[in-house]
């Protein structure tokens, strides 16, 4: 665990104890700091009752004055909880765990931060970058959006990088992150449930950026006019050479040698991931060879079972159309493959634009969920459309449907609270519906991409 004498002496206040929320105040306890702990939910209560150095109350609701900071989840709405303006009226920042890994860092031994952002493909480009840093020897630790809580892991030993995931929801918590290296994917609208419009949710992703010294490197992904607006921004502010955007077409040529980042979407993915790897020092000898070993990640394009010459493809992870365009694409007519499609969910808007220059590669629709009645109509002048309305139904119509060579695609375009608890939980349902559905004749396979 990381503590740091940073926090000692000082009261904070921790709201949400989930993973997250409970690494942070362990980090803190063993920091010498005091804690006030709340969730709404009992249990983590009783698991901290008595606990020396802690107080149990809600932070929204008692006077904050003098804490140094409420540490928050990043599942915590800031524009509708009471806790902002709690903290406001106190003169208390609203943080993160991820700040508090920033503020501690001068404690920690000599090391770097990579810090990765974007609305789409950002999973898979941090646990790439740390795939290919860990096969260069180097000390390497993955954190923030992804895997484990940071402050949770073994502080490294000096010369080791810290590879952190972030989400807008944690970079609006956080203030003082120099990320050595920071990269932007790609922007498209979501999460507008917390935000004041498009703008407010692209100047989010904006500020780890702004959170940089003007010595310090930023990469940019190419397909997207607001991503391409940001790195114009960073580059008026910065040296020569310190903003780089990043199209992919170099390393167009290897693709074919990466079972688990095909599609144009991990092009670009990985070429970023090859530019992190670059400004950290790698040659082009270390991570050549390691873009052939990446496993993936589930839900992210995870080739879950083969059968009858017919592919089973896990893309839940894909819970906006943006998302699910870029596995449309990735088997394009050229490949003679023919795609089953298995989209729908709890919708976070009611069209599928992203998707549609990419109708052509597909055989047929099978919409689930709330948003099913509305994909369907919307897909039916351009395919064959199902309505499945349930996960297990889809499944074996596709079955009864693909021939030799075609692909059964979940990539649902919508998030997953209308039938499941989240994107995982819908992931591991469709693996281990088509497994039952396949038995005995399935040969399972590993790996993923994306």
């Amino acid at each position: 665990m990381i503590a740091s004498p940073a926090f000692s002496g000082k009261r904070y206040a921790v709201l949400g104890l989930a993973r997250s929320g409970m690494t942070a105040l362990e980090c803190l306890l063993a920091s010498g700091a005091s804690v006030t702990a709340w969730d709404s939910r009992e249990e983590p209560r009783r698991v901290l009752e008595g606990r020396a150095g802690v107080n149990l109350a809600d932070p929204a609701t008692i006077d904050l004055t003098g804490y140094a900071g409420v540490v928050v989840s990043p599942g915590v709405p800031l524009n509708s909880h009471p806790i902002a303006a709690a903290a406001a009226r106190a003169g208390v920042p609203v943080i993160g765990d991820i700040e508090l890994f920033a503020l501690a860092r001068s404690s920690l031994p000599a090391h770097r931060v990579v810090a990765i952002t974007g609305t789409n493909g950002k999973s898979t480009t941090t646990a790439l970058v740390h795939h290919l840093l860990q096969s260069a020897a180097l000390p390497v630790r993955m954190g923030g959006n992804i895997g484990l809580p940071v402050l949770g892991q073994s502080p490294l030993a000096a010369g080791g990088v810290y590879v952190l995931e972030l989400s807008s929801y944690q970079i609006d918590l956080t203030f003082s992150l120099a990320a050595d290296v920071a990269a932007l994917l790609n922007l498209t609208p979501d999460h507008l449930d917390r935000y004041d419009g498009t703008e407010a949710y692209y100047a989010s992703k904006a500020r780890l950026f702004a959170m940089q010294r003007e010595d310090q490197i930023a990469l940019f992904g190419t397909s997207d006019a607001d991503t391409a607006r940001i790195a114009a921004l960073e580059a008026a502010r910065r040296a020569p050479g310190k903003v780089r955007s990043i199209d992919g077409a170099d390393l167009a040529a290897l693709q074919a040698d990466w079972p688990t980042l095909q599609g144009p979407h991990n092009l670009q993915n990985a070429a970023v991931a090859v530019a992190i790897a670059e400004a950290l020092g790698l040659s082009e000898a270390q991570w050549r060879p390691a873009l052939r070993t990446f496993r993936g990640l589930p839900h992210r394009m995870e080739r879950v079972a083969e059968a009858g010459g017919v592919l089973f493809i896990n893309d839940s992870k894909a819970t906006n159309p943006a998302s699910a365009a870029p596995a449309l694409a990735a088997f394009p007519p050229s490949d003679h493959k023919r795609i089953h499609w298995i989209l729908g969910g709890l919708p976070k808007g009611d069209r599928l634009d992203e998707c549609a220059p990419f109708f052509g590669n597909v055989a047929a629709a099978y919409t689930i969920g709330e948003a099913g009645p509305r994909f369907a109509d919307l897909l039916a002048p351009a395919m064959p459309v199902r309505r499945s309305e349930m996960m297990c139904e889809a499944i074996r119509q596709a079955i009864e449907a693909a021939k030799p060579g075609d692909v059964v695609l979940l990539s649902p375009a919508c998030a997953s609270f209308d039938q499941f608890r989240d994107f995982e939980a819908r992931g591991d349902a469709f693996r281990q519906i088509v497994q039952t559905l396949l038995e005995p004749q399935a040969e399972q396979v590993a790996g993923a991409t994306r």
